[in-house]
């Protein structure tokens, strides 16, 4: 439902030019343009998504996602009581490209309150925790989004991950890093000052240094931000109820040096008496010394959110959807937002600039190497796909779990014929990437494919798969190995990311958005695998690596 501008103009969320001060970043810092220090005093607001449990969805993470920044009547109503908090700064978790966000995000501009937005789509549309790649599809969609988003003067930052790392598992940060620097690149590229960030789950001391320092490092040595987010996000939990004062202490110390923004990314925890949370932080958090080291942060949540059963949500809304009730949590953040007061210190001008040294070793917390996969090339990979013999003909547009087992199954059957499934791997640890490994899954399940078909004497039954294959005719005496070198020449390269990258049909899809909850309209979000799993060929064999090839970063939050 579009909101009529008379109603917008009601409400004082008028379309303005310049309608909100810009905010960029001096050393570890944010600043607005008059050179004062802005610091994120805001909330999260995403409507928890659908829960559809299954084998592609072993964390039991929601499934499907609402977007709320294309529903204009929703804004219309929540904006009124996001001035009322005094939020100058919301967080979407998931955003859907295709819908037009113009009324809401024209609304908040005018309402003074920025975005963070993160690029992510729930379960095939981010960066995966156990089996990572940084590939076309995935870029593709970041770019996508960054396309419908770049027109807003109000988006503060976009987010490559959350949640996507774990203290026993870190093998992705090379990933994450990657998608930082073609992110960063490309932004640059379209003249937009918009931050580049991460929001990291909370750990060990020994965890949150780790990754924080590996995200803000230069693995080159040269002093460089390249690669390096911009701000770095946690999500806080460890203040309950009415604690001390010193209970940041330990987060403040580690942090005291940090070479870029730091931000809670969430706040709030429920983990704790008494039920209702009195947010006693906020003093704490807006209030030196933590203003030397962090820039605010976002309470969680809004909307409705459950999480280990706890509910997180501030907010209930009627049955129609048209009228918000508050709860006694809302008010207290009400309260302690009402006397926060912002330390203008450092002054921009005498802001140190950020260094960025040398990337931490790989040991027992952070199994990352410092060489990062390449630029995902969109013309290489479609070069190649239009080169292959067999290809990946999926049933279905919901995928997902399919074509993890394929590449098991066939992964597991190479060795057999003498050939393997190096080129489509990449290894963030050792820091070893196929020449094919930054293609969309379907075009590396294609290659595979191929090269199966080509070591078994090119029999046609060999480009089947159950069905799930088929041959082309065209290109049946194509060796893969010479197609891989033709059409990817630099498999190492990096470089500014196309404007024009087209969709790709892997990119997680598109959602529905409205009341209640999000709907899966398409590629690969949580359902039916919609492919027949009984092969000719052989066993089914890989399962694991296809279990683990869907456990998805794209998390809500792990309390």
């Amino acid at each position: 439902m579009k909101l009529h501008a008379a109603v917008l103009a009601s409400l004082g969320f008028a379309a303005s030019v310049n309608a909100i001060a810009k905010v960029t970043r001096t050393g570890r810092y944010l600043y607005t343009d008059d050179g004062n220090r802005f610091y994120l005093k805001g909330i999260a607001y995403q409507t928890q998504g659908q829960i559809i449990s299954g084998p592609d969805n072993p964390l039991n993470q929601p499934s499907t996602f609402v977007d709320n920044l294309a529903d204009d009547a929703g804004c219309a109503r929540d904006i009124p009581n996001l001035q009322a908090l005094g939020a100058n700064a919301i967080r979407a978790y998931s955003v859907d490209s295709t819908l037009n966000h113009d009324s809401c995000m024209n609304a908040l501009s005018s309402a003074g309150i920025y975005v963070i937005i993160d690029l992510t789509l729930p379960l095939n549309g981010s960066i995966d925790t156990t089996q990572p790649s940084w590939s076309t599809n995935l870029l593709n969609q970041y770019i996508n989004t960054i396309n419908v988003f770049n027109k807003y003067d109000n988006v503060l930052a976009y987010n490559v991950g959350n949640e996507v790392l774990t203290s026993s598992a870190t093998n992705a940060a090379p990933f994450l890093k990657a998608a930082a620097r073609d992110i960063k690149t490309y932004l640059a590229s379209i003249k937009s000052s918009a931050l580049v960030g991460y929001a990291d789950i909370d750990g060990a001391s020994s965890f949150r240094d780790a990754v924080s320092t590996y995200l803000s490092c230069d693995p080159t040595g040269s002093n460089s931000d390249a690669t390096s987010i911009d701000i770095f996000g946690l999500n806080n939990y460890e203040w309950c109820g009415n604690d001390s004062t010193s209970t940041y202490d330990g987060i403040n110390g580690e942090f005291q040096n940090y070479n870029v923004v730091a931000y809670f990314s969430e706040f709030g925890s429920e983990n704790c008496n008494p039920v209702t949370r009195p947010w006693t932080e906020v003093g704490t958090l807006f209030a030196s010394p933590m203003t030397n080291v962090w820039s605010g942060g976002l309470a969680f949540s809004y909307f409705s959110a459950q999480s280990q059963g706890h509910e997180f949500g501030m907010v209930t809304l009627s049955s129609d959807n048209k009228t918000t009730t508050t709860n006694a949590d809302w008010d207290n953040l009400l309260n302690q937002y009402k006397q926060v007061s912002f330390v203008n210190s450092p002054s921009q001008s005498s802001a140190p600039a950020s260094s960025f040294g040398a990337c931490p070793q790989e040991g027992a917390t952070l199994a990352a190497s410092s060489t990062l996969p390449a630029t995902p090339n969109q013309a290489a990979c479609q070069c190649l796909q239009s080169s292959l013999p067999c290809l990946f003909k999926p049933p279905t547009p919901d995928y997902n779990v399919l074509l993890g087992t394929l590449t098991g199954v066939v992964c597991g059957l190479l060795p057999g014929v003498q050939g393997d499934c190096s080129d489509i791997a990449a290894n963030g640890t050792t820091g070893t990437y196929g020449a094919v490994s930054g293609c969309d899954p379907t075009i590396k399940l294609s290659y595979a494919f191929s090269q199966y078909f080509e070591l078994t004497g090119k029999a046609e039954t060999s480009c089947d798969f159950s069905g799930n294959a088929t041959l082309v005719s065209n290109n049946v005496n194509v060796v893969p190995s010479a197609a891989v070198a033709s059409c990817v020449a630099n498999p190492s390269a990096t470089f500014t990311p196309s404007a024009s990258a087209p969709a790709s049909s892997a990119t997680g899809g598109s959602s529905s958005s409205g009341g209640g909850g999000g709907s899966s309209s398409s590629g690969g979000g949580g359902g039916s695998t919609g492919g027949a799993l009984s092969f000719a060929q052989g066993p089914i064999v890989g399962l694991a690596a296809a279990a683990a090839c869907v456990v998805w970063g794209a998390m809500w939050t792990l309390l």
